[in-house]
């Protein structure tokens, strides 16, 4: 009796952890649709407030890449679109940040022409669209567990010093 009860007792320490811990909820209006909430990779499963505001933009904008790229089908792949402004549609390549506050994009625009997007995490906001493939007889490119990959890796080195 006393093991059920003190398995459901949390430190001051473990209540505080979790308050900071990243935490992710979705709600979609079609219940048969395939919209999952992404689980969080050891990469992500740390406290919000040990990483830089531009890091933690990054690793979840990983997570909505990789989430809408499993929705696409294998003709189509991941571009964003800008809000305002002439800018377009940009076929996601790459992703990076650089400390403290700036999340960059790498790709190409509908003609082809290499594109970077450089922006401060306060002003991020990303229109995830779907494109036809840019080479119709390759594979359909999937950036987002290219990232995602890589972001573990990271995790599993950090774990090991």
């Amino acid at each position: 009796m006393s093991d059920k009860i003190h398995s459901r007792i949390e430190t001051s320490a473990e209540i505080a952890e979790a308050a900071i811990l990243p935490q992710v909820h979705e709600v979609h209006c079609d219940i048969t649709s395939e919209h999952v909430t992404p689980k969080l990779p050891k990469a992500m499963q740390k406290p919000a407030e040990a990483k830089s505001p531009a890091r933690w933009a990054y690793e979840r904008m990983i997570l909505y890449i990789q989430n809408f790229e499993e929705q696409l089908d294998s003709e189509q792949e991941v571009a964003m679109g800008f809000a305002g402004g002439e800018a377009g549609v940009m076929r996601i390549e790459g992703m990076g940040y650089f400390d403290p506050d700036i999340v960059t994009f790498y790709g190409s625009d509908s003609a082809g022409t290499r594109t970077q997007l450089v922006q401060h995490v306060t002003q991020l906001s990303v229109m995830l669209r779907a494109l036809p493939k840019a080479q119709p007889e390759t594979p359909a490119t999937r950036i987002g567990f290219r990232l995602a990959r890589d972001l573990e890796e990271a995790a599993d080195e950090d774990a090991e010093a």
